[in-house]
């Protein structure tokens, strides 16, 4: 089975994207993976600090890799928003295939310094783990926004990105070329979608010559994202949607069967509706 290294390679040179989704329970993580079994596409399983606390950071590695392994398909665990050393840590000694770390809150030559230092603490643990760095800020959280924050609006140079890229050693890089976390109100009862710099994005790519991520893919135009694609994203972030589905799935299930105490039976509408999502943003990321 490929690797995810290998998975990456072969996305960037077919120009699409490995779609990756942020779970916080076994609902979602059954929703994204039957989605992309069907497809049969490689698929990241995100968990956030906050997510990796509530279920267990050993729990979804093992989880993710069991189903990798009894069913020889390409999914994997991405410690996604790390802001911590010894959290980084943490997620590769338990087995993560990726890591993101992230310090795109801090000054440029700090956020160098501790992502350098985040690589090579985490490669001394495991040398095939693929660590991620961010640079630019698009805001945090899968919130729904009345306005674009102007923290989000700090757009990646493609100066800084290779010079980031060069002296950090990260294998894939996360800038902001015009994404943000979470949605606007506009999109949730709506039209409105986010746009990307893609001309950015292609110089980002050039500059550094490695996989990209978009971070805070929810709510984007489609076709910014095949556009984005072609320009270099090898990876797309998913979380608000999912989210949201999830909200709205639990939601109707309640309304519809009001006495019904059974989880499982509660969380089928829930999980249908996240795995809708998905499978629509993975026929998008793949040209499927």
């Amino acid at each position: 089975m490929k690797s995810l290294r290998d998975s990456l390679v072969e996305s960037a040179r077919k120009a699409t994207a490995i779609g990756h989704f942020n779970v916080s329970d076994l609902v979602g993580l059954n929703a994204v993976t039957a989605a992309a079994r069907r497809l049969e596409v490689p698929a990241l399983i995100g968990t956030s600090e906050g997510e990796r606390a509530f279920i267990g950071v050993r729990q979804v590695a093992s989880v993710v890799t069991s189903i990798r392994d009894e069913y020889d398909f390409p999914i994997f665990p991405n410690a996604d928003h790390t802001h911590s050393l010894a959290k980084a840590e943490e997620a590769a000694r338990a087995g993560y295939d990726m890591i993101g770390f992230d310090g795109s809150t801090r000054p440029f030559e700090e956020n160098v310094r501790q992502t350098k230092k985040a690589v090579e603490a985490i490669k001394s643990i495991n040398a095939d783990v693929i660590v991620e760095g961010e640079l630019g800020y698009i805001g945090s959280g899968s919130e729904i926004h009345d306005t674009v924050a102007e923290s989000s609006l700090i757009l990646t140079r493609p100066d800084e990105a290779r010079q980031f890229a060069e002296a950090t050693g990260v294998d894939v890089l996360a800038p902001a070329v015009g994404n943000m976390h979470g949605l606007l109100a506009t999109m949730v009862h709506g039209d409105a979608r986010k746009h990307l710099d893609i001309e950015r994005i292609a110089q980002i790519k050039a500059g550094t010559g490695m996989p990209l991520t978009l971070h805070g893919g929810s709510g984007t135009d489609d076709g910014d994202f095949l556009r984005a694609i072609e320009a270099g994203m090898t990876i797309v972030h998913i979380s608000t949607e999912l989210r949201l589905a999830w909200r709205r799935g639990l939601e109707a299930a309640l309304a519809a069967e009001p006495e019904n105490l059974v989880p499982y039976q509660l969380f089928r509408k829930a999980g249908e509706a996240m795995q809708e999502v998905v499978t629509k943003r993975l026929k998008l990321f793949n040209r499927l």
